[in-house]
């Protein structure tokens, strides 16, 4: 059973980020594409604020998809983390906990689960179990 727990943790994760990745990187989805979150991130005070839409956006998509496939899912989960850890200290953790504050309620759960990915592993229904 823990295997299908990492699975459907791994896919929930992953769509989740994959599609997150397509609004930064691609523009999809109503997204601001790269510019249009450069323009976010310059806000926040990150210089060159497009590299950092670029790297964000990228690092979100191809972690999403290598957690949907299992790829090197305790790699991929080190952006994701440090995306989600970042959003949790520079936007959200000024207005408290709860997210109908804006608060960094909905970042604490994204992170306690890719923390529990790095410890557990991909499981069993995964391409690449090493990294």
């Amino acid at each position: 059973m823990a295997d299908l727990g990492c699975l459907i943790l791994r896919l929930g994760l992953g769509i989740m980020f994959f599609a997150h990745g397509l609004q930064i990187a691609l523009g999809k989805f109503n997204g601001p594409g790269p510019e249009g979150f450069s323009k976010f991130l310059s806000g926040a005070g990150f210089i060159p604020a497009i590299f950092w839409a670029y790297l964000a956006g990228y690092s979100i998509l191809i972690g999403g998809a290598f957690l949907i496939l299992g790829i090197a899912v305790r790699l991929a989960s080190i952006p994701l983390i440090i995306f989600i850890l970042v959003a949790l200290f520079k936007v959200h953790i000024s207005k408290g906990f709860f997210l109908a504050s804006g608060g960094y309620e909905y970042n604490f759960v994204i992170f306690m689960a890719l923390a529990t990915l790095m410890l557990l592993g991909p499981g069993k229904f995964s391409i690449f179990k090493k990294l």
